[in-house]
């Protein structure tokens, strides 16, 4: 397998990609830096849509699409998408976040998403994320980044909680999570002048933030081998990489349809925002770009009919520890290739006709894989491809690389797995 050659410089790739890319923000940064390097343009998306540049892509917040449009194909021809998410459950910073308790300092967070708390304990915390700022009059996006350690959750001495180890560590999210940031008594204010510092601004010029919390150790190769990585935010920037490097590779290769890569922010708590999978990014960039080329709404409609979209999430891979947990007939395992994932209940948007089309995707690119269900008497979750499918009514497959510890701050994955992932997107792009 040639790909495999290069599979710990693509895990190590990936590993710096999810290092630069603390927020949704930042992802979608890190992203665009890798497509202005391969010859994409960007669009705005307020402007009327003429001479479309054949590798272009839209920013919108947390949110991308990027698309590579081949010469001569015609309005009607479907498009092949990758589908994956910028967002991971992590603690977000509130509106008024200045607060504190029995001398100490402390920052007001909310948690966002499905986050495993007990994993945000007792770690060297940074702040990253977006702001709002007035200048000359106008509001101006800013990224911040805090890559120093200046918050820590810490957690109850074990001889003041002697039930823990009988009945286990339960925290409260309102009362439990709020990270110190320092000795002394709480300052209105300290949280935005801490921004401005950071800023190089007045913390009055700071109209409203996004921010959040996030991890500061870096991620690495894992293992007595180095066959595993060790990474924060690997569901999902683990499958936004994968996808940005298919993309190029394919448009490289002079696809013969249309390609798509959409990021979607809000995965992680419904898709219900102007981007996120459930909002009309998607649908709106695909009908643009077919008007752009004199198509109409038939045409529109018949593209979206020949389309698939292969929605690209993690997979859960057998714990050592949990194996009880998962299909006894469906374990699936790292490094050992892209996991195809099937929920009869509707859970995962594949179906039969979508499973062969990415099993022949990887099949040409001689690339292992497996296939997963959830155990029956437990509640699965979900991805993009249901809202995607249900939506646009595009054929879906759901897909993802194997990894364990799910939602922690901290998650790993198999070394062999990206590199494995990167070719099947790559063919499953190229397929016609």
């Amino acid at each position: 397998m040639p790909h495999l050659e290069n599979a710990e410089r693509t895990a190590l790739d990936l590993a710096a990609f999810i290092d630069a890319s603390p927020s949704p923000y930042h992802a979608c940064a890190a992203t665009v830096a890798r497509l202005q390097g391969a010859g994409f343009a960007p669009v705005v998306e307020t402007e009327t849509w003429k001479d479309v540049p054949a590798r272009g892509y839209v920013l919108r917040g947390g949110s991308l699409f990027a698309w590579y449009l081949p010469e001569n194909a015609i309005p009607s021809t479907g498009f092949r998408i990758i589908g994956a998410h910028t967002d991971s459950p992590n603690l977000r910073v509130k509106p008024r976040p200045d607060t504190g308790s029995v001398g100490f300092r402390q920052l007001g967070v909310e948690v966002y998403g499905g986050v495993l708390l007990n994993s945000w304990l007792d770690r060297d915390l940074g702040l990253s994320g977006r702001a709002y700022v007035e200048a000359d009059g106008n509001l101006v996006e800013r990224l911040f980044r805090i890559d120093r350690p200046i918050l820590r959750v810490p957690q109850l001495a074990i001889h003041l909680d002697r039930e823990i180890g009988s009945s286990g560590l339960k925290l409260d999210k309102q009362k439990h999570m709020a990270p110190v940031m320092g000795v002394g008594d709480s300052k209105e204010g300290a949280f935005l002048a801490l921004l401005g510092a950071e800023l190089g601004v007045l913390p009055a010029a700071i109209k409203s933030y996004d921010a959040m919390v996030h991890d500061l150790t870096p991620s690495a190769l894992l293992g007595v081998d180095r066959d595993m990585l060790a990474a924060p935010r690997l569901d999902n920037l683990c499958s936004a990489y994968c996808g940005l490097e298919a993309l190029i590779a394919a448009a490289d290769r002079s696809a013969p349809r249309p390609l798509g890569l959409t990021l979607f922010d809000h995965e992680e708590v419904g898709s219900g925002s102007r981007g996120g999978a459930d909002g009309p990014l998607l649908g709106d960039i695909i009908e643009r770009l077919i008007l752009s080329k004199t198509g109409g709404r038939s045409a529109y409609l018949a593209a979206l009919q020949d389309s698939i979209c292969v929605s690209s999430d993690m997979a859960h891979a057998v714990h050592p520890n949990y194996a009880d947990r998962h299909e006894p007939d469906h374990h699936v395992h790292l490094n050992r290739g892209p996991v195809i994932k099937v929920n009869a209940n509707q859970r995962y948007a594949t179906e039969a006709g979508t499973e062969a089309f990415f099993q022949l995707a990887c099949e040409r690119a001689n690339v292992p894989f497996q296939k997963w269900v959830m155990r029956t008497n437990m509640a699965c979750g979900s991805t993009i491809g249901p809202i995607t499918a249900a939506k646009l009514g595009m054929r879906t497959v759901d897909v993802g690389c194997a990894q364990l510890s799910m939602h922690s701050a901290r998650e790993m994955c198999g070394a062999l797995d990206p590199a494995y992932m990167v070719a099947a997107l790559t063919e499953a792009l190229l397929l016609d």
